[in-house]
């Protein structure tokens, strides 16, 4: 058991999980890489733990019950609580368009971008509930808002896709109904914003450190802000 910050962070052995959980850890928490490969969850905890960070890798795959329940008795055995959820393990899912959209592609797409943010939350609630400031973090992205896609002038207006922009909608909603119903821990969606990662074949204009200002901030800001934000690393956005 430890008193120190437990942070858990999936889909954190790259991209923006991995330096989501450097930069947390940089703060001195403990930083806690859920991964679903097992071999390059511990290349990555390694990594930071060579930089000084207190970092241990977490084998979870968000789809998959048995591995999410196995993660959460771990950190129940190892640390006793769990301070901040990043949930952060996403898939783009394919760049079909509605017209050729299948119920599977989308089932498929949703399998990780929802359903798995909320069997994580589900199975870590009880280590949150004995945490001092519990958090929860939901990254989701502007492409899920409906403000945004409907304004011309943005760009998410013209990204094409069916699945993950329904699923990251699905995602803010399943955010505010935690926020709604959980008052006793703060939940915050964030936007990352167009950011150079795999998911979108490195082509975003934003670098992975700019792209998890609006996460650290979420982790770590006031925590008696009002629950149920939607913000990017600029402010509020609209639903």
């Amino acid at each position: 058991m430890t008193d120190s910050t437990i942070v858990l962070v999936t889909g954190a052995n790259k991209g923006l999980g991995l330096t989501t959980a450097r930069r947390l850890g940089a703060l001195g928490h403990t930083v806690l890489l859920g991964s679903r490969d097992h071999g390059r969850g511990t290349e990555a905890a390694g990594k930071l733990a060579a930089e000084g960070i207190d970092a241990v890798a977490v084998d979870l795959d968000v789809t998959d019950d048995a591995s999410v329940t196995a993660a959460a008795d771990r950190i129940r055995a190892e640390y006793g609580h769990l301070d901040v959820l990043v949930n952060n393990a996403g898939v783009v899912g394919g760049r079909a368009t509605a017209a050729d959209t299948t119920a599977d592609l989308v089932r498929t797409t949703y399998e990780t971008n929802v359903f798995g943010p909320v069997r994580v939350t589900h199975a870590m609630l009880g280590l949150l509930a004995a945490a001092r400031a519990p958090r929860i973090v939901m990254v989701s992205s502007g492409l899920g808002s409906h403000g945004l896609t409907a304004d011309p002038e943005r760009i998410e207006s013209r990204v094409p896709g069916f699945a993950y922009q329904s699923s990251k909608a699905a995602l803010n909603m399943v955010a505010a109904r935690y926020a709604a119903e959980l008052p006793d821990v703060h939940v915050a969606v964030v936007d990352p914003g167009y950011t150079r990662t795999d998911l979108n074949g490195n082509s975003g204009t934003q670098t992975v450190e700019e792209g998890t200002d609006a996460i650290v901030a979420a982790a770590t800001g006031d925590a008696s802000a009002a629950s149920g934000s939607y913000a990017d690393r600029h402010g509020p956005l609209p639903w």
